[in-house]
């Protein structure tokens, strides 16, 4: 098995594993007991909050999450009272609690991109207008990679006396988090660590109302027990990524440049060529059935759109909100690549998919 899904998750690092056996093998006790093993336990999450900090900005705190799914409703819902401003490519953790909110009355503004799937910046400088609360914005777009321009967005919401969400969960330990942002959702499995935890960053003086009521545990308020092992190995991972920030982008742009080469010009590329990341290659070619090339090849783990929204037969709203048609959007694949993917993995990959691709036209 080729393994080209790392939007969806990325392949647990050695090091994240060994640093969370201890915690579950022989480990046990609960981080916020009193006790000398509860201290032990708890002091390892603080070195895992320790490491989480190294790529998060310094004047602010974080709390562990089940995910970056909680963080993000957490701060959405947190926030308080006012508008909401968003764009329409957000992922659905971000899209499905604004229309929430919008249906119990709250005033949400989900602002257009542009066809390279970026923010209409005039559009977010008429929206972001004083009485908005929030502005939530992707860094890293999970589906077709776009780099918003988080910088300038935070620039308009504080101008408005608002807060900002910066969703990095896909760009966290590969960009640089941008300046501004007031509240940052991450994930552990997106950066080599381990499944059920993410955590949420808040800058000093931001107050959050609570997401979930019961002991108020965890720093900013957050109820429920922590699991050493999960905070452990999404801290081990979090190190590893700064470790490895240099290499890991290299090995990047080396997969990146072979990946569009091989592809060749009858693929198109979706969403903005220059302003992405490049561990994200999202592409249509026209007529594709990419259910039929998925079958086809059931030995390469790719995409057809986000894991989050496999099972709801729409296709993707990322693609439709760039200005794809319905059949255009459903003969796009995205393949994600990174630390533990080799050249010739993926160059055999792509050289595989192009000959499906290839067979499926001569056959029509």
């Amino acid at each position: 098995m080729i393994y080209l899904d790392y939007q969806a998750t990325t392949p647990l690092a050695p090091e994240a594993l060994a640093a969370m056996l201890p915690w579950l093998e022989n480990q046990h006790a609960n981080p916020h007991s009193a006790h000398v093993p509860g201290r032990a336990a708890k002091a390892a999450v603080e070195v895992a909050r320790d490491n989480l900090a190294a790529l998060l900005p310094v004047a602010g705190k974080s709390a562990f999450t089940s995910g970056a799914t909680e963080a993000i409703n957490w701060a959405i819902k947190g926030a308080g009272p006012g508008r909401i401003v968003t764009l329409a490519t957000e992922h659905a953790a971000t899209l499905d609690t604004v229309d929430a909110l919008a249906r119990t009355g709250r005033e949400v503004v989900v602002l257009p991109v542009d066809a390279d799937g970026l923010v209409d910046r005039a559009a977010a400088q008429a929206a972001i207008v004083p009485g908005t609360a929030l502005v939530a914005a992707m860094l890293v777009n999970n589906e077709i990679g776009v780099v918003q321009p988080i910088a300038e967005l935070a620039e308009m919401a504080h101008a408005a006396g608002a807060l900002v969400l910066c969703d990095a969960v896909q760009g966290f330990g590969r960009l640089p988090i941008p300046a501004g942002c007031d509240m940052i959702a991450v994930s552990a499995h997106k950066i080599h660590g381990p499944k059920g935890i993410g955590a949420l960053w808040v800058r000093d003086g931001v107050t959050l109302a609570p997401l979930l009521h019961g002991g108020g545990q965890e720093a900013l308020g957050r109820s429920g027990t922590l699991s050493p092992a999960l905070c452990a190995g999404f801290g081990a991972a979090a190190r590893l990524a700064v470790e490895r920030q240099a290499g890991d982008a290299a090995q990047i742009e080396r997969l990146w440049v072979g990946a569009v080469a091989a592809l060749g010009p009858r693929w198109t590329i979706n969403g903005s060529v220059h302003q992405r990341y490049h561990g994200n290659l999202n592409v249509r070619r026209d007529g594709l059935d990419v259910a039929r090339l998925m079958s086809d090849l059931r030995d390469l783990a790719f995409s057809a759109g986000s894991a989050c929204a496999s099972g709801s037969g729409r296709s993707s709203h990322v693609l439709r909100a760039i200005g794809l048609s319905e059949a255009l959007a459903r003969s796009s694949i995205r393949i994600g690549f990174g630390r533990y993917t080799t050249e010739a993995e993926l160059t055999d990959a792509i050289d595989r998919i192009n000959a499906a691709a290839d067979a499926q036209r001569a056959a029509a």
